[in-house]
Order: structure tokens, then sequence, then C-alpha cells
């Protein structure tokens, strides 16, 4: 990962949890899906959980970017606030603000006019996650091309995709080789239900648990994250994803786009 400069996503001075001789060590990182950013109980919901690093974990916010009728500079001031407290990410969906999933062609515009749009407001997010989990070809050479490390990939198949839905599926951090380019895979393997279910059970060597902002709504999810995460931290080491893609850049491996991503024939 490039180090990050004046006016990134990630604040000047702010440090990142480090894991050396990752390959011979179990840990652990945390994001969430930032769906509803300009939504005053969730922002502060999040932004509070965010602060508290349950678990020792510092939580990447994968914010959504506003869509048309949306407040970017309420959006931006946000995103700034999230930076200084973990990893920003950018998470796009295709559709608008509650369907996640592109329902027309255009994917990889969208994806690059988001990212200029968050770069001329002064954030330099380093991750991405695909609503949804959609990627396709395009979408990942864009992301190649932008210097993005991807959350897209899971380690399950979600039960509401369609047979043939475009996704990856990936349970290890992996390089993708697509366009020319090498795009850096992170992927997420616990939802917030799977990971309170295998807090004291097996866990595999890599584990990213997200969450959406949506669930600290319900006081009872939110207390089963924060339970999960402290469990978790005792039981993995507990990095961020920035830290984890500087850790496992160097040695993890590479398999070429097109023989993992699923889609209709």
């Amino acid at each position: 990962m490039r180090e990050t400069r004046a006016g990134s996503g990630r604040p000047a001075g702010a440090r990142s949890p480090q894991i050396p001789h990752i390959a011979d060590k179990k840990y652990a990182v945390v994001s969430c899906h930032v769906e509803t950013p300009l939504d005053d109980r969730a922002w502060r919901l999040f932004s509070a959980f965010q602060a508290v690093q349950p678990g020792g974990f510092r939580i990447a916010a994968l914010m959504r970017p506003p869509h048309e009728g949306e407040d970017g500079e309420r959006w931006l001031e946000r995103a700034r606030e999230a930076a200084a407290s973990g990893p920003l990410g950018h998470h796009t969906h295709w559709t608008g603000p509650s369907h996640a999933r592109p329902t027309m062609a255009g994917t990889a515009g969208r994806v690059r006019e988001e990212a200029a749009w968050l770069r001329e407001g002064g954030l330099e997010p380093r991750l991405f996650c695909g609503g949804g989990w959609y990627m396709d070809q395009e979408v990942a050479e864009v992301l190649a091309v932008l210097g993005y490390v991807d959350c897209t990939a899971t380690a399950f198949r979600p039960a509401y995709l369609a047979e043939g839905a475009p996704r990856i599926g990936l349970e290890a951090p992996t390089w993708l080789a697509v366009g020319g380019g090498r795009l850096l895979e992170l992927p997420s393997t616990h939802s917030l239900g799977m990971a309170a279910r295998a807090a004291l059970g097996r866990l595999p060597g890599h584990v990213h648990v997200y969450f959406h902002d949506t669930d600290l709504l319900s006081p009872s999810r939110r207390l089963a994250l924060a339970a999960a995460l402290e469990i978790l931290g005792r039981r993995r080491a507990a990095t961020d994803l920035e830290a984890l893609a500087a850790a496992v850049g160097g040695t993890a491996p590479e398999r070429d786009f097109a023989s993992l991503v699923e889609s209709r024939s």
C-alpha cells in the first residue's frame, strides 16, 4: 500500500497496528458498510462504536458515497470524522441508496466518478467493497488502476443472490490478475450473526467480520456485535484492513480474476 499523503482518507500521524510474520499468525479485521451515513442516529451510533474499538479493532468505515439529492458536504464532513478513527473505504451502491446491485450498464463508470469526487473532496480511501457483493471485470480493472484494496469477495455465498449472480468467492488474501494489473483482495468471511455464532467455535486463520451501520440501530444486535468482537479480540491478533494489506501484499498468492468470478453464462 502506498504511504498516505496529506488530505487522504487516513489523517496524518495515524498509525495502524502491524502484524509481523503474518503468514504465521491468526488474525482478524473488522469493517462496517456505512450505507446510511446521513442518518443522524445511525451515524452517531457508528461513530461511538468505532471510537470505542471493541476487542481492540480499528473498524474500517466503508462508506456509500452520496446519490443525487443527498448532502455531499455533510457526507464529506462525516467521512473525515470516520477517517480519524480508522481506515476509510469506498462502498458503491450502483442503483440507489437502498438498492446496492446494478440494474443497468455503467458499473465501472460509477466507481470511477465516485472515486474522482472523493479525491476532489480531499479524501483518498484505499479500500473498496461493491454493494450487494457485486463485482465484474470492468469494475475490477478500475479498482486496480485506482490502487484500491478490495473487500468484495466473500468466503460464503450470500443466500439472497440468484444463481450465477456476479460475485467472487475467496477465503484468504489473494492478488487478482485483471486487465494487465493486479488487485489485492481481502475477503469478508463473517457477518454479524456468523461472527456471534463462531466467536467461541472454530475460526479460520483469516477472519474479516463485516456489519452494517443499520445493525447498530438495534440494541440487541449492537450488544451481540460488541460481545463477539471482544471475544474475537482475545482469540486473534486484532489489526485493521490497511495494516493487513501492507503485511500480506508481498506474500499473498495470485489468481486470474476470470477464473474466480461467478457470472451468468
